[in-house]
């Protein structure tokens, strides 16, 4: 179980880097299994050439940050279609990947990384002391999305998700903030890839597959139960859906489910969780501001046109 929250805090860095394409700036960027796997892929082969782990771990972040330019450029300057050059990026970088790593897997099990002062004091899976750490590193970069997305330039990133032609007729350049996010996300991407492959004690080819669907649903879910109506609660909630994916997929696996089943397990609560707020039964469920305030949410009225 400690384990699981382990995991999901770190993923929830990746979740961060879904939340800003998918639910920011409104675009279907399928790079984030490619990126994912170029920042395990990165860490891994730096790490054992002698690197520092944590220049290692940067470096990895800053090749996240490059693929996800690309993808950008290729929407923006070379008028394709954003889902499109996502999965042109995905599919170029599992040979770019191969080449970094030398091979299908680099273990790591003998190298200094990040996670080894934790796992040499006894921490990691056995303690909740390994989780806050993990919980407080997440939660600061939480706070950077958080202050990036207040700054001018975040509004304007924000706006070309909700109204690209509005906010172009005012002279924002929306190519610019398409890239720029596109590139931040996939930084926290490559960021995540890093971390995982450290804590896991490898990095492999096919780590990154089908990992959209799990920031997705890390995104959903969070944001069905704390809302996204608020910057800070929607980005907090990007985590603790990341955590509460782990925790149901930890749950899955103990009750005895076969773990080639978990890819449908992880599709079946992406449709849950959008189906469950057009069903209504969410907006029975007391809210955070209820629960805070000791009461039961009140029965919704429908919206009333007038002044």
């Amino acid at each position: 179980m400690i384990g699981a929250v382990e995991l999901g805090l770190i993923y929830g860095v990746m979740a961060l880097g879904v939340y800003l394409t998918f639910r920011v700036l409104n675009f279907p960027d399928l790079t984030v299994d490619g990126s994912f796997t170029t920042g395990a892929a990165v860490a891994a082969a730096m790490i054992t050439a002698g690197v520092n782990p944590v220049l290692a771990t940067l470096a990895a972040a800053g090749a996240g940050i490059v693929a996800g330019i690309v993808t950008g450029l290729l929407h923006t300057k070379g008028r394709i279609d954003g889902l499109l050059a996502g999965i042109l990026t995905m599919i170029a970088l599992w040979s770019v990947n191969l080449r970094i790593m030398g091979g299908a897997n680099v273990p790591l099990l003998r190298e200094d990384t990040l996670m080894t002062p934790l796992r040499e004091a006894g921490l990691l899976g056995k303690t909740w002391i390994a989780a806050l750490i993990f919980f407080v590193g997440v939660f600061i970069l939480k706070l950077l999305v958080d202050w990036f997305l207040s700054t001018d330039l975040g509004l304007a990133v924000q706006a070309t998700g909700n109204n690209k032609q509005m906010i172009r007729s005012l002279g924002v350049d929306t190519d610019g903030t398409t890239i720029l996010t596109l590139g931040l996300s996939n930084g926290f991407v490559g960021l995540c890839g890093a971390l995982v492959a450290q804590y896991q004690g490898f990095a492999d080819i096919s780590m990154g597959i089908g990992l959209i669907l799990v920031g997705l649903a890390s995104v959903i879910l969070g944001q069905a139960l704390l809302g996204q109506r608020v910057i800070f609660l929607a980005t907090l909630a990007v985590i603790v859906g990341a955590v509460l994916y782990r925790i149901i997929i930890f749950a899955a696996l103990a009750i005895g489910l076969n773990p080639d089943d978990m890819k449908f397990v992880t599709a079946a609560l992406v449709v849950l969780a959008l189906l469950l707020p057009r069903w209504g039964f969410l907006k029975r469920v007391p809210s955070w501001r209820d629960l805070s305030a000791g009461r039961r949410a009140a029965p919704r009225e429908p919206e009333k046109a007038g002044v």
